[in-house]
């Protein structure tokens, strides 16, 4: 249901007229998007075709048909109402707010990288102009919610309101074929966007793509799309996961280029091991700084019996039996590390947690054979691991299959699903058991949970022992993704990931305590500096400047559950879900507990 209010007397432009001249810049930069932009092949994307929309084009021609379609909604027109069941303005206003900073951005780069503006075309000031327009316009429709009593009717908070939208009402129930469909369109246009992304090969179309996604996605939250999708995922949980998996298992046949597959691979290593983290930090509430020596040691344990012809101990051990060897070492260090620290609380442990990750990297980098024996090579590491060979697939080579042809990368990509499906089911699981409820309680106040005859240090280092062997893990996989295992790639912060500081801004980015806030937050801190490598040096800056900001305006994270949303927001009423709102949406642990 759309709501809106009446606009203000001192208004400039009336509504309707607000709504047709913002249509008319969304179509103007639409049209804008068919001709040519730059004369000059020089700049890349080939934007000199008329007729024929090519790199940043494409991507203003979707955020101006997006703007249009939500322009035309507010319309009431039969077919398209569906589409705005949260706010019917904000999400115009958001979605023209894009087109102008992706055409914009288009436009300053086109400039900067070939001399000036002079180089530009007609098609580009079409573009700019529509997009200008449709902002400007935009900002003459109603707000979506009145503004809040307590809040100064400043211009800067009228604008900032302007930008937000009541949550859409329960929508009338539909067959369960036909949820299931939503479903798995949903993951489907989520996987052609995700392969979108990955797949620039410059990076003026990355950052381009990036300001399109993030208006885009915020358009579609306020216009309530989002809320409605995730009310299905929540009611069709296993389906969600099985459409997941599906689409996660499609991604390296949409592949052509190796280096892509690899940073899918890397993606899948790397959120593994985050989400191995929230169970750590996300359920039971213990700051973990030295989490990536787990992930070393079960690369380190895997690389010394994998058959490396520089492993001073010169076995080699079936797959199989070197994944369990890597989860077993891990596991053993989780509790040796755990049993006498886990008595620590708060900043103690994370100091504690810290120093052991450096002194496992200091230990493996004196274990060369003169500072201390000869088990690791010291700071060359052990290169040379072999590729796997299991049942006869040799992951080494290119296999053609339906007709597709994967590479090395693709194929430990599909190895590596594998193990994040098991660590997903073992999350899902462990959380929403006794142990995980557990888990909570002790995360949300110890004391209370001790009181309560609960074990807190028997359940801590239960929670420590498997957070450090699903690292392990995944350790196993990245040591033979990575042909060598070096001290240096485990520590604490660095420009190159995995590092302890990437691993716990990826928690905290996507969202503690849930099941695909680590997925997501890894996914764009990995994929992000992959894509753009002018970033490399400020990494460590821009997490910092990304923690604050997101500190400041989404304290719950990118993927919250209902629990963290009541903790973190003022909601004007009390701080209880309604009785058809689990307590948790993608949350594991807490939609049983209650508390």
């Amino acid at each position: 249901m759309t709501t809106n209010t009446t606009p203000t007397n001192n208004a400039l432009i009336t509504v309707p007229a607000a709504r047709h001249i913002t249509t008319a810049g969304a179509a103007i930069a639409l049209i804008g998007t068919f001709l040519a932009w730059t004369w000059t092949a020089e700049f890349p994307g080939d934007l000199t075709v008329t007729g024929y929309p090519g790199g940043l084009q494409v991507l203003t021609l979707v955020g101006a048909v997006l703007t249009l379609l939500f322009a035309l909604s507010g319309y009431g027109i039969k077919g398209l109402r569906w589409l705005t069941p949260g706010g019917a303005n904000s999400p115009v206003r958001l979605a023209a707010i894009g087109v102008l900073g992706t055409t914009g951005f288009t436009v300053g780069a086109i400039s900067v990288k070939l001399g000036g503006v002079v180089n530009l075309e007609p098609g580009a000031w079409v573009s700019l102009t529509g997009a200008l327009i449709a902002v400007i316009a935009s900002l003459g429709l109603p707000a979506d919610q009145e503004l809040d009593d307590t809040t100064r009717p400043t211009p800067l908070n009228r604008f900032v309101n302007s930008l937000r939208a009541p949550a859409p009402e329960r929508p009338k129930e539909l067959p369960n074929w036909a949820e299931i469909l939503i479903i798995a369109g949903a993951f489907g246009v989520a996987l052609y966007v995700f392969t979108y992304g990955i797949d620039t090969d410059y990076a003026e179309l990355f950052i381009g793509y990036i300001i399109s996604v993030a208006f885009g996605f915020t358009a579609l939250t306020r216009a309530g799309l989002i809320a409605r999708i995730t009310r299905l995922t929540t009611k069709h949980r296993n389906v969600t996961l099985t459409a997941a998996l599906v689409a996660a298992f499609c991604f390296p046949f949409t592949q052509q280029n190796e280096q892509y597959a690899l940073i899918g691979a890397n993606i899948l290593i790397f959120a593994t091991v985050a989400l191995g983290l929230n169970v750590v930090v996300g359920l039971a509430g213990l700051l973990d700084l030295g989490y990536v020596a787990f992930l070393g040691v079960g690369a380190y344990a895997a690389a010394l019996v994998s058959g490396s012809p520089l492993s001073p101990v010169g076995v080699q051990f079936p797959f199989w039996a070197a994944v369990l060897t890597g989860a077993a070492a891990s596991l053993v260090f989780g509790v040796v590390i755990g049993a006498p620290t886990l008595r620590l609380r708060g900043d103690y442990l994370a100091i504690v947690t810290l120093g052991f990750g450096e002194i496992f990297r200091l230990t493996v980098n004196a274990l060369n054979g003169v500072s201390g024996p000869d088990l690791t090579n010291g700071s060359q590491g052990i290169p040379s691991i072999p590729d796997l060979n299991l049942f006869g697939f040799d992951f080494g080579v290119s296999h053609d299959i339906a007709g597709f042809t994967l590479g090395r990368s693709a194929n430990y990509y599909l190895l590596m699903l594998v193990f994040t499906a098991v660590v997903v089911l073992v999350f899902r699981r462990s959380g929403e058991s006794r142990i995980g409820r557990a888990w909570v309680a002790i995360r949300e106040d110890e004391t209370a949970a001790t009181a309560m005859g609960i074990n807190a240090f028997r359940l801590k280092l239960l929670a420590f022992a498997l957070g450090a062997t699903l690292a392990g893990l995944a350790g196993t996989v990245q040591a033979h993704v990575s042909y060598t295992v070096t001290p240096e790639q485990y520590q604490f912060a660095g420009s190159v990931p995995p590092n302890s500081a990437f691993l716990l801004a990826a928690v905290i980015l996507g969202g503690m305590g849930t099941l695909s806030g680590p997925l997501v937050g890894a996914a764009l801190l990995y994929l992000i500096p992959a894509k753009l490598q002018f970033m490399q040096d400020y990494q460590l800056f821009l997490f910092g400047i990304a923690l604050i900001l997101l500190m400041r305006f989404r304290p719950e994270g990118l993927v919250a559950d209902r629990r963290k949303q009541l903790e973190f927001h003022e909601t004007g009423q009390l701080d209880v879900p309604a009785e058809d709102a689990p307590l948790t949406q993608t949350t594991a642990g807490t939609t049983k507990a209650g508390a």
